[in-house]
This record gives C-alpha cells, sequence and structure tokens, in this order.
C-alpha cells in the first residue's frame, strides 16, 4: 500500500509536460524547454484565434493554472487546447539547436521505429508532417536511407498531427548533422545482401506455399468447374475486374513521390534527383 500512494503522489508531484510525455502515444515527443514557452516571442501567432482558450492552456502547460477553479468541461475544453497549444510549439522547438539536439537522441535510440524495407538495414526513422497547417495530415515516419515516408504502425502514433513536427524537422536536423545521413549501401555489422537475399527467398516460398494451399482448397470446393475456370483465368494477361483493366504501371506514374523540403523550399540536392527521376520517368 505504501508504494502505491507513494507513486500516485509522485505522478501528482510532476509537471504537466511531464505528465503529457508520460502518457502512452506521446513518445514521439520531445520536451519542450520552459525557458522557451515563457519566451512570447516564441509564441508569435499562437493566439486565441488559433488555440482556445489560449490564455489558460498555456497556464496550464506552465503549471500556472488553478483547476480547481474550473468546472468539469471547462478544465476538459482547457486540456485539449493545452495538448493543442504544446503539439504547435513544439514543431517550432524541435527546428532549434536545442530541439534538434533533444530529437537526435532519440533518433539514435530508434525511439521512432525503423524502416520496414530489408536493403534499409533497420535504419531508424524520423517524425515528419506533410503540412505545417493543423488537422491536415496525421504524421508520418521518414527514412533517410530510401528517402521514403511510412506510416506509424501505432494506432496511437498514427493519430498525432503532423503538423505537431512540420515538414522541415528532419531534413533541418540532417543539414546541422550531415555526419548522420547513412549511406546508401551495406552498414558495417548489419547482415550481408545474401543473408538478405536467402530470407527473402525463404519467404516467397512461404508465400507461394499457402498460395497453393489456398488454390486447391478453393478448386476442391468449386468440383470440376474449377479447372476450366482456371485455365482461363491462366491464359489471360494482365488481371481485370469486370471490364475494367487494372495497369500497375499507370497507377505507379500517378503516385506523388515524398519531396523533403526546408521552410517550404525544397532541398537543393533532393530537388535536382527529382527533377531528374521526373525527366526520365516521362522521356
Amino acid at each position: 500500500m505504501e508504494d502505491l500512494s507513494t507513486g500516485s503522489e509522485s505522478d501528482y508531484s510532476n509537471s504537466w509536460i511531464s505528465w503529457f510525455l508520460s502518457t502512452k502515444g506521446n513518445e514521439y515527443f520531445a520536451e519542450v524547454d520552459e525557458d522557451y514557452i515563457l519566451d512570447r516571442f516564441n509564441l508569435t501567432g499562437l493566439n486565441g484565434e488559433v488555440v482556445q482558450e489560449y490564455s489558460r492552456a498555456l497556464n496550464l502547460i506552465t503549471d500556472n493554472l488553478d483547476e480547481e477553479s474550473l468546472d468539469d468541461d471547462v478544465r476538459e475544453a482547457v486540456e485539449t487546447s493545452a495538448r493543442f497549444l504544446y503539439g504547435l510549439i513544439h514543431a517550432r522547438y524541435i527546428v532549434t539547436s536545442r530541439g534538434l539536439s533533444k530529437m537526435l537522441e532519440k533518433y539514435r535510440k530508434a525511439d521512432f521505429g525503423r524502416c520496414p524495407r530489408v536493403y534499409c538495414y533497420q535504419q531508424p526513422l524520423l517524425p515528419v508532417g506533410l503540412s505545417d497547417i493543423p488537422y491536415q495530415k496525421a504524421v508520418k515516419l521518414y527514412c533517410p536511407r530510401c528517402e521514403d515516408i511510412y506510416s506509424p504502425k501505432s494506432n496511437r502514433h498514427g493519430s498525432i498531427d503532423g503538423a505537431y513536427f512540420g515538414t522541415t524537422f528532419p531534413h533541418m536536423l540532417f543539414m546541422v548533422y550531415p555526419q548522420m545521413i547513412p549511406g546508401k549501401g551495406q552498414p558495417v555489422g548489419s547482415s550481408s545482401v545474401a543473408d538478405v537475399n536467402r530470407s527473402i527467398l525463404n519467404q516467397q516460398r512461404l508465400n507461394q506455399q499457402d498460395q497453393q494451399q489456398s488454390s486447391s482448397s478453393i478448386s476442391g470446393i468449386g468440383g470440376g468447374g474449377g479447372d476450366r475456370g482456371g485455365g482461363e483465368r491462366g491464359n489471360n494477361g494482365p488481371s481485370s475486374l469486370g471490364s475494367t483493366t487494372i495497369s500497375t504501371s499507370s497507377v505507379a506514374t500517378k503516385a506523388e513521390r515524398y519531396e523533403p523540403r526546408i521552410f517550404g523550399f525544397k532541398v537543393n540536392e533532393d530537388a535536382k534527383l527529382s527533377r531528374w527521376r521526373t525527366a526520365k520517368r516521362d522521356a
């Protein structure tokens, strides 16, 4: 009983920011220094027109709000606004030198996850927003090795607003810390390409076996008609649904590619590479 009471007391004695960071689903966030929050210059543009209950939300974040004087509805509204305000402040803070150093430590520990692609060799990811405007896009994870973006595995992380990290952060980090940019080859100490290829082939064999088992079970249910249908299907070229033929190449050419940006401007080298890829694709 003593341990339980001590733990609850310590939880209540923590600051609002510490409580927010310890909440499940907020592992991507870094701790914003209170001095940064108290500097009104850093909050330029964040006012009552952008954040409801702005003054109370700011006081709650800085632990200067008397919550006992508020009823339940007002307290809930202030709490929601405080989360929103902290996220917007967080997007500004993580592109400062202090914020970048904190996020770099989380990146080194792979707190944001690792790239699912085999040839990225478990490359750590970084959170990035596809828009700096709130309520537009959820947060994505950027891989600096394959230069692609992925959705978080957890639903809690997948529901975070991308504006809380912004479009600039990961590219600003690699601009400040260029030594952290991973090479395109195999990193030292990782599995060899032969081992990777072997694992891919084994996975393909397992998938083929599962497909054969599922197709045999379907043909057994369909009876003699299954052979005729299978033969007709085998003669067909591209897959089709009804009378509409699906072309994977046309879908791929229409897919949007992720373009790194810093404060809205394309990164120089990546912009050159993007123009070259577009010219080759359209040729």
